[in-house]
């Protein structure tokens, strides 16, 4: 990638690195990336960009948007922005087009820090060249992969392999470059950036404790540290087996869960209850019956194929939780994160038209800012200046910066987070606000 002029990043003392995130929920590995981005980058700032109220493996985020904000300048951000739900709960290649999309067009940001299993942005970038150009055979084999049921990282490893790529390739063939998580993540980033001919330095850090997918709390013992590095995955299913037990009245989290996120979100987290796809069941089967009396085409909606569309159909009438409809939908081919994904599209209304005229008019019209910092309030002066697209602090005013499209846009997106409160408001706990009430938060 050929590195272009960045006049903020060419000032030693203001470089900024940017990190995209879930905080699903935040945790001390998260609050190690910050404080290694910052360190290694040289950046006195960081700028966070993080799904909104759903996330990308196609469910509602266990704690809403706000208080995510809130751990996360909690635990060392200085300004959060909101990634659009539609682009949020997406695949990787456009969850990641859409962040770096944000982050490019701040035009203050020049580094992009993130966690991967490889620790090494060299093998990233090379595979990510390759996938730009995407070679007729490469295309080829792909297709074939995929038709005879091979998930997407084995189809696209398979379809590298079959290329000539020489020994400066052979790192990217090794087994889990291309299939953990994070990688496929990091490819993504990079490829969005050598898309866009971005002067933002991409640089990792190796994931620390837990696996991506562990569910098991990590106790430290190992180690024999005060400080825990668990996964998203595995604080997720702490929090649902703690509040599904019995003793639900007063909401405490098991000292085991404290020593795996910093102490001041700990605080924050037990303010709140936390949200679940179960919470979201009746939601889905009424939104299901209510496109079936209108005989809708639900390959309308993103990532929804006529094969899958039909199993739906099949199974409308198949009441049951969130979860178990997953499970009962899913097979080789529609792995659990694609059914998930396309059943939150047709929650929240998300068709493959809308997707490909936003992504067709680079993904953003502005920026949804979520909170900051007091003392990093110079941030948003210096973006101000700095870009073209118009900030939104206070939804109320955004009729008064976007045009009209842009403004539908926008109004588009808060739909998806009052879907998203007019359930978790009703949790004992959670903010009592909608887009409209809620202030940014600033701390």
């Amino acid at each position: 990638m050929d590195i272009v002029s960045n006049p903020w990043k060419d000032k030693k003392d203001t470089p900024v690195v940017g990190i995209v995130a879930e905080y699903n929920p935040f945790h001390n590995g998260h609050a190690y990336q910050i404080q290694e981005a910052k360190r290694l980058s040289g950046a006195k700032h960081c700028i966070v960009v993080m799904s909104g109220d759903f996330v990308q493996r196609g469910a509602p985020a266990i704690f809403d948007k706000y208080t995510r904000t809130e751990m996360a300048l909690l635990g060392g951000a200085d300004l959060v922005i909101e990634i659009p739900p539609m682009f949020a709960v997406s695949s990787a290649e456009d969850f990641a087009g859409c962040a770096v999309s944000l982050l490019d067009h701040l035009k203050i940001v020049s580094h992009l820090c993130f966690g991967c299993e490889c620790g090494d942005t060299g093998p990233l970038m090379k595979a990510a060249q390759i996938l730009c150009e995407e070679p007729e055979v490469f295309r080829t084999v792909l297709r074939e992969g995929l038709k005879t049921g091979l998930s997407f990282p084995q189809a696209r490893m398979k379809a590298l392999k079959s290329l000539s790529l020489g020994s400066d390739y052979s790192e990217i063939l090794s087994e889990n470059v291309l299939s953990a998580p994070n990688n496929i993540l990091g490819v993504e980033y990079c490829k969005a950036l050598i898309r866009r001919e971005s002067s933002i330095i991409p640089f990792t850090i190796k994931r620390r404790g837990n696996d991506y997918h562990d569910t098991l709390l990590s106790s430290c013992e190992m180690d024999k540290a005060e400080t825990c590095f668990s996964s998203a995955s595995a604080l997720r299913k702490a929090l649902e087996d703690f509040y599904g037990s019995s003793d639900c009245s007063s909401w405490k989290l098991e000292p085991l869960l404290r020593k795996n996120v910093p102490e001041s979100v700990w605080e924050l987290a037990n303010e709140y209850a936390p949200v679940f796809p179960d919470d979201f069941s009746a939601l889905l089967s009424c939104r299901l019956l209510e496109l079936q009396s209108q005989n809708a085409d639900l390959t309308d909606f993103e990532d929804v194929s006529e094969e899958l569309a039909a199993r739906m159909k099949h199974r409308i009438l198949d009441f049951s939780t969130y979860e178990n409809r997953i499970e009962g939908l899913k097979t080789k081919q529609y792995t659990y994160t694609r059914v998930s994904r396309s059943l939150v599209h047709i929650l929240l209304n998300i068709t493959r038209e809308e997707i490909m005229f936003r992504k067709g008019h680079d993904y953003i019209s502005c920026f949804r800012v979520l909170g900051f910092k007091r003392d990093s309030a110079s941030l948003l002066t210096a973006i101000k200046k700095a870009t073209r697209l118009p900030l939104i602090t206070k939804t109320a005013d955004a009729a008064n910066f976007l045009d009209e499209e842009a403004l539908k846009e926008f109004y588009r997106d808060l739909l998806c987070s009052h879907v998203y409160q007019s359930v978790a408001g009703l949790k004992k706990g959670n903010r009592k606000t909608n887009e409209y009430t809620q202030p940014v938060i600033i701390l």
